[in-house]
């Protein structure tokens, strides 16, 4: 008898074959809205799991799930995973680190340049109708070449960022929990700095770093304070490591120039704070959000599951102490 796994939300024919023929599924093509109790009501006979960033996997979940052995996201980010819970059970969790890291830079940099050039906001001037004759300064942006790009978190995606910014002619700055290897800062051409520091003197500041309990509101009153009027900073990492008030009080008051944000700390709610201001450009979490990245991540999900479940181990293992506890071992 094949494994049973439920699949969360919506995915492609790709992924839907590939996991077909491994494992009995359970999928959520319908888009049915599956809330802590429809998860735990479709999940309770379940040997797998394939989660979107938007499913939460706690101890309610999987004291309901006694069969579970995978919890395998479609994501690089985890937070929503309890990986502390499933280590305790012997529940392999697993990620899908790699496969996005270009198109998340893409968007990245498209956050820059909506935010320093006012895209957002000249298009709803456009579109609105009020575009009269020409005025010398009209929705005056900043300059992104030749400018300073400050990276706080240089793992895969920062170093995308860092490669696209040299495109730029831009100065690459960087602050990170341990300091990237030489080779890598001389191929980017990057400096390292502290966090202080970087804030200071970057033109562009951009998350990148994952988050956790120790990175939440990192950037908070006092980090903003530090950053230039003219500056720019970019989320595209988690809500969480930005304390959205402080950023919306800072907008308001024009200490910094612009924001550019593509996540959100109580997401899929944003805060009213944020949506008033015309100096911040505004995403749904879209930064993987293209058809051949998001296939790709979720069949590099379904390959963690196989592994999982054939007695093997996956390629982007979370939480390596589960597999000698349990279920996972």
């Amino acid at each position: 008898m094949k494994p049973k796994i439920l699949i969360t939300s919506f995915t492609f024919p790709e992924v839907l074959e590939f996991t077909s023929a491994h494992f009995e599924v359970d999928d959520n093509q319908q888009r049915d809205v599956l809330d802590a109790p429809a998860l735990r009501a479709r999940l309770h006979d379940k040997d797998g799991i394939l989660i979107a960033g938007g499913d939460r996997v706690d101890a309610g979940l999987l004291d309901a799930c006694p069969r579970l052995r995978a919890v395998c996201n479609a994501s690089v980010g985890y937070n929503n995973i309890d990986l502390d819970e499933c280590t305790r059970r012997g529940i392999l969790a697993t990620n899908t680190p790699g496969v996005l890291d270009d198109t998340v830079a893409d968007l990245g940099f498209s956050l820059i340049l909506g935010a320093a050039r006012r895209i957002t906001e000249a298009e709803r001037y456009l579109r609105e109708g009020r575009w009269g004759r020409w005025k010398n300064d009209l929705l005056l942006g900043m300059d992104v070449h030749h400018a300073t790009m400050g990276i706080i978190g240089m793992g895969r995606i920062g170093r995308a960022m860092a490669r696209r910014a040299r495109g730029f002619d831009m100065r690459i700055v960087y602050s990170n929990r341990t300091r990237a290897s030489r080779d890598v800062e001389d191929a980017l051409q990057a400096q390292a700095l502290p966090l202080d520091e970087l804030l200071a003197s970057a033109d562009f500041v951009c998350l990148t770093l994952p988050y956790s309990p120790a990175a939440h509101h990192m950037i908070g009153a006092r980090e903003i304070g530090l950053m230039k009027p003219t500056a720019v900073l970019v989320n595209m990492a988690r809500g969480g490591i930005v304390d959205e008030n402080a950023l919306a009080a800072a907008l308001r008051e024009r200490r910094i120039f612009a924001a550019g944000l593509d996540v959100y700390e109580g997401e899929p709610s944003v805060n009213p704070a944020l949506l008033e201001l015309d100096n911040v450009v505004m995403l749904p979490h879209i930064g993987s959000a293209t058809r051949a990245t998001r296939v790709a991540m979720g069949l590099a999900a379904a390959r963690n599951l196989v592994a999982i479940l054939e007695g093997g181990r996956p390629s982007s293992l979370l939480n390596p102490d589960a597999l000698s506890r349990g279920r996972g071992a």
